[in-house]
């Protein structure tokens, strides 16, 4: 395919289903997600399968313990390109960028884990790089946090107010229906 529209899916692993993660929205992200992995799978478009690694041992995503594993449903096939990361933001200490633009890249779809960190992170500098970067919000999902001022907001308001920090400067947010309309 050339000028390929790539799926980028972030930290879809175990750890982020388990209930030590926290309090989340959208329960059905993963099945959203999970759609827009077959229809890329079924049109040949080029995938990219991110992983968070941390560096703190008390992580749900350490190294080498059943945390960091994908889920199973969205184990990557051979032909799919993984991207290990240790920080949010998938395009630092990773060869990312440059796959993109070897395979001239015509666009980003990008869906996963937690809308506000490593989503937001890696859709920020793939529209500061240049590319046409979109995000599928119903296949994103976050976790309750505390703002700046110690205020609890749910996982509803963090989710929404990250993919409004995201659209129209950064990325276009658009529906799962819209994204399976890129591939057509």
């Amino acid at each position: 395919m050339s000028n390929p529209i790539v799926l980028i899916i972030i930290d879809m692993q175990q750890g982020m289903s388990w209930p030590q993660a926290g309090e989340r929205n959208n329960p059905d992200a993963e099945h959203q997600i999970a759609e827009l992995l077959a229809h890329w799978r079924a049109s040949h478009a080029p995938i990219v399968h991110v992983r968070h690694l941390s560096t703190e041992p008390e992580s749900l995503f350490w190294p080498e313990q059943e945390g960091v594993l994908f889920q199973d449903a969205f184990q990557p096939l051979a032909d799919e390109k993984i991207i290990e990361k240790s920080v949010p933001d998938a395009f630092i200490h990773s060869d990312l960028e440059a796959w993109l633009r070897d395979q001239e890249t015509q666009a980003l779809v990008v869906v996963g884990v937690s809308t506000n960190n490593s989503v937001e992170s890696t859709v920020r500098s793939a529209g500061n790089l240049g590319f046409n970067t979109y995000v599928v919000g119903s296949a994103c999902f976050a976790f309750e946090k505390d703002d700046f001022f110690g205020h609890a907001r749910s996982a509803d308001e963090v989710h929404a107010m990250s993919l409004a920090n995201l659209h129209g400067e950064y990325a276009t947010v658009i529906s799962q229906d819209e994204a399976f309309a890129l591939l057509l």
